[in-house]
């Protein structure tokens, strides 16, 4: 009996002697890892206070001035107050301030900024951190792309390091210095919340596209500065704001800003790699009447006249399912893939026509002032609602028409799904599910046929452009 419970005793006291080293081993690891912890904080801390200091240099402030024109006299009554506008003497140019940031990219006094915040400006003052004022003036920018170059008269300047947007990955760490609010020098930090953002901004709406979204503190006057990796390389231009949230910020990706700075530079505007059709989305209804297996590719909505794409025979109604082995299945991707090409490329689109898969080889041309690649995408409802008219000459001679034909919308329902589409009196039907329509007779025939939950796919014919717009058929009460 007594050797056993020396036996019990000696087993207890055992299994506390490896709880105490298991609880010792683990305070050594917990204290270990706390230290390598703290560590790690300080050199990133380090990391952050050496960017700062190591690109600040090349971070400088732009304060601007605009001049507007506006009467000193306010009257209720129009008539009075447009007589007192068109009166010279009663006008007066009223200055508004402005200010951003932006960085140098060249030695020889060439800053990077955004293009509203130069945009109309009389008077550009570039303040560099070390204090030093210089005379600015604008010698490229490009609306698009809400990119502008500032010259200044200096050299030997300290210069940011370009790195590679593509490579971001959400959850990065990066890092803001700019001019918020007048505070210049000011650094702030967060990580990249996404990647290929879409959004409008601004007081007229400008489109903003693949944009970098960040939680780093951006406020007005961070616009045109740089955002940083935490190489202290620029990976994008801090650009916009959604004002009533916080810690949403957005970045153009210095991808696109380094394959446009040459042309801002020495041409003054960017040139742009166009193939020469107006888009749209290829949605589940288009889809059907086209007689796809599935909504895929982009949809050729038009043709212009002489462009890349006419000349190597592409044509309305084909869809773009790839280029040069790159699938693109909405306008933004196709878009995207384009503008990446250079003037004179040669690509190769695979294309979906009739439902057979054709290759083209398109030479890519440079895109005209007066022309966009224009995305028509239209919002879809059930309900349709047009009354339509044959067109007579002096209904073709007014809208353009090359000659008589289609069918003049004159008059849509309000609420009804043409009226939610967009479309409007005066528009023209070219055709409807594919088949030209250019009497009542015709476009009866089609309507007859249909019956709740197909869908009504017309060709409209509207300043001389075309789109498809898909009404979807649904039993009227």
């Amino acid at each position: 009996m007594l050797k056993n419970s020396l036996i019990k005793k000696q087993k207890i006291y055992f299994t506390i002697a490896i709880a105490i080293l298991f609880l010792l081993m683990l305070t050594s690891n917990m204290a270990v890892f706390a230290v390598e912890d703290q560590l790690t904080i300080q050199s990133l801390s380090g990391d952050i206070a050496e960017i700062a200091e190591r690109v600040g240099p090349a971070v400088v402030n732009i304060d601007v001035m605009r001049y507007v024109e506006t009467s000193p006299f306010s009257f209720r009554d129009p008539v009075f107050e447009w007589f007192f506008e068109q009166r010279e003497e009663f006008r007066r140019r009223i200055p508004q301030k402005g200010a951003g940031s932006g960085f140098i990219v060249d030695k020889e006094g060439y800053v990077l900024t955004n293009e509203h915040v130069v945009s109309g400006a009389e008077e550009i003052k570039v303040t560099l951190s070390d204090g030093r004022e210089f005379k600015g003036k604008v010698v490229g920018s490009d609306v698009t792309t809400d990119m502008a170059i500032v010259k200044i008269d200096a050299n030997n300047l300290p210069v940011v390091e370009l790195g590679d947007s593509d490579e971001l990955r959400v959850g990065e760490i990066v890092i803001a210095i700019g001019n918020p609010y007048g505070l210049e020098k000011t650094v702030t930090m967060g990580v990249v919340s996404a990647k290929g953002r879409n959004i409008s901004a601004g007081t007229d709406g400008h489109e903003y596209s693949n944009l970098i979204q960040t939680d780093t503190a951006i406020n007005p006057g961070n616009s045109g500065g740089p955002l940083l990796n935490t190489k202290g390389e620029v990976v994008g231009i801090n650009t916009a704001i959604i004002p009533y949230a916080q810690g949403i910020g957005f970045a153009i990706p210095v991808n696109v800003a380094q394959r446009n700075l040459d042309d801002l530079i020495t041409l003054g505007k960017v040139r742009r790699a166009w193939l020469g059709v107006y888009i749209q989305e290829v949605t589940p209804e288009i889809a059907e009447q086209f007689n796809l297996d599935k909504a895929e590719g982009v949809l050729i909505a038009d043709v212009v006249v002489g462009g890349p794409a006419e000349e190597s025979e592409l044509s309305r109604g084909d869809i773009i399912l790839s280029v040069n082995d790159q699938i693109v299945n909405t306008p933004q991707e196709l878009q995207d893939t384009i503008r990446a090409l250079q003037i004179g490329d040669k690509a190769t689109l695979q294309v979906k026509r009739d439902g057979k898969e054709i290759s083209f080889v398109v030479k890519i041309g440079e895109m005209p002032a007066d022309e966009t690649i224009t995305t028509k995408e239209k919002v879809f409802t059930e309900q349709t609602g047009i009354k339509v008219e044959e067109v007579t000459p002096e209904i073709a001679r007014e809208a353009g028409l090359p000659r008589v034909t289609g069918l003049v919308i004159a008059d849509v329902i309000p609420g009804s799904s043409a009226d939610d589409m967009g479309l409007r009196s005066g528009d023209i039907i070219l055709e409807a599910n594919r088949n030209e329509v250019s009497t009542i007779e015709d476009w009866e025939d089609i309507i007859n046929r249909l019956t709740p939950g197909d869908t009504l796919l017309l060709l409209i014919f509207r300043n001389n452009r075309t789109y498809y717009v898909p009404l979807k058929i649904v039993e009227l009460e």
